[in-house]
């Protein structure tokens, strides 16, 4: 049996919403320990990646609404799921729940956005005879 396609508004807000794997690891990180709050260091030690991307990829949530930036005076901000609207958070829970199940054919689409974006990129250098 095929499985179901991924379901349209899950689609579309990984496509919109979601820049790169590490963006949504580190999404449903938050989200799964919720109310905790998460420093970059650490957030890059469990996901494995440098804490420059850890930085990238926590500021790029927060200005999408999906977590919070705290800061705390006189130390380094950290980080809280806190999504702006119970929809975006219903939305993340649909796609927390997709993840846990089909977690390649996740990773496929949001690597297929990136292999395109990549494409594109290079087209645009491309060197083309006048005709």
């Amino acid at each position: 049996m095929l499985p179901q396609p991924i379901p349209e508004e899950l689609r579309r807000f990984l496509l919109t919403s979601i820049a790169s794997v590490p963006h949504l690891e580190a999404l449903l990180l938050l989200r799964n320990s919720a109310p905790q709050d998460w420093s970059v260091h650490t957030v890059a030690e469990r996901l494995y990646i440098g804490d420059k991307l850890a930085a990238s990829v926590l500021a790029d949530l927060s200005r999408a609404g999906m977590t919070v930036t705290l800061r705390h005076e006189g130390s380094a901000p950290v980080f809280r799921y806190q999504p702006a609207t119970a929809a975006l958070g219903q939305v993340i829970d649909a796609l927390a729940d997709l993840y846990a199940r089909r977690l390649v054919e996740v990773t496929h689409l949001i690597h297929s956005k990136l292999e395109r974006k990549a494409q594109q990129f290079a087209d645009a250098f491309t060197w083309r005879k006048e005709s």
